[in-house]
């Protein structure tokens, strides 16, 4: 132990303790300042990507129009690509109750036209006057955060390299202006 202490100060760096318990113990020489820097980014890097699962909620009518069906479709699309899990709620109201088969079909439909993005996690079942059904994602949301940082990268790319092409076709024009300025002044 004394030689590391030794080369610790000679070295100009800090002697960890990284296993007390072994025998012998076993040490470390590092900047502790240094580790502790990177530990942090580490932790902040990990928590940066953690996947926070919610769980989100789309109510329906069980008469709902076709236009409004797919606005709501469109509504479950947007939720499960983003990796969240969503609640599908059907209300039921006075008659509507004596038809739960219709509302289970609205559901299964609903199911099958995701089944690429996600899959049903809870099968449709009443809960007193509503019929609800959860969709849980195909991927993760960390997967689904991954994707739309690569998707935001790309696109960045892809706007550089517009700026580029319009820098040039701006040049080539401020080029050929000085030559139609002195014929327009003969």
């Amino acid at each position: 132990m004394r030689k590391a202490l030794d080369l610790a100060r000679e070295a100009d760096l800090d002697l960890v303790e990284v296993a007390p318990q072994a025998k012998p113990p076993v040490a470390k020489l590092m900047d502790y300042g240094k580790f502790k820097y990177e530990s942090a980014q580490k932790a902040r890097e990990a928590r940066k990507n953690q996947a926070n699962t919610a769980l989100k909620e789309i109510r329906f009518r069980l008469k709902i129009d076709e236009h409004d069906y797919e606005t709501k479709k469109g509504h479950v699309t947007r939720f499960l690509d983003g990796g969240d899990k969503v609640k599908v709620m059907i209300m039921f109201r006075g008659r509507e109750q004596s038809r739960p088969e219709m509302g289970v079909r609205l559901l299964n439909r609903l199911a099958e036209d995701v089944s690429e993005l996600g899959s049903v996690e809870s099968a449709p079942r009443v809960d007193g006057r509503n019929m609800v059904m959860v969709i849980a994602p195909a991927k993760s949301k960390s997967d689904a955060k991954a994707e739309s940082r690569k998707a935001t990268a790309g696109s960045k790319g892809s706007q550089a390299e517009v700026k580029s092409r319009r820098d040039r076709e701006a040049q080539a024009k401020a080029e050929a202006r000085p030559e139609d300025s002195s014929a327009a002044e003969s």
